[in-house]
């Protein structure tokens, strides 16, 4: 069954983006294939240039999804919509809603920022695993 941690971010804690791609690097240094579900394309292109430059001497192997053959070039792919049938260890969202196709993941983190709108999102999307009984851990950053 699909394991869900969220991710409650502080007021002082990195963006979002940051912590996303920090989450992605140690997932596929421990040989994870992942997917970054963003809002939207604008959002996705943001991600891609942040996971090159977030931290000095860090290097995550990834692409932004374009068709279902990146799956198999590239183990940290980004997207705005359903990823490549290849992939399904870890999906890192950034998304306000839980997507149609979550259950298909062995892990999902759900990253939940400071602001009260993206608390409410996040609360909703706990409240839409719990009810149907999937396994929800929460870390406090």
């Amino acid at each position: 069954m699909t394991k869900v941690d969220f991710y409650l971010l502080g007021t002082d804690a990195d963006s979002r983006e940051r912590v996303a791609c920090r989450l992605a690097e140690k997932a596929w240094r421990l040989g994870n294939r992942v997917y970054l579900l963003t809002p939207d394309k604008p959002a996705a292109l943001e991600l891609d240039d942040l996971l090159w430059t977030f931290s000095q001497g860090s290097f995550v192997p990834h692409a932004v999804h374009v068709n279902d053959n990146d799956a198999e070039a590239h183990p940290v792919l980004i997207g705005h919509n359903e990823p490549p049938a290849a992939l399904h260890d870890v999906l890192i969202s950034l998304a306000p809603e839980v997507p149609a196709w979550f259950s298909r993941f062995t892990r999902i983190a759900e990253l939940v920022g400071a602001d009260e709108d993206d608390k409410v999102r996040g609360r909703e999307r706990f409240r839409y695993y719990r009810e149907r009984g999937y396994p929800l851990e929460t870390h406090n950053l």
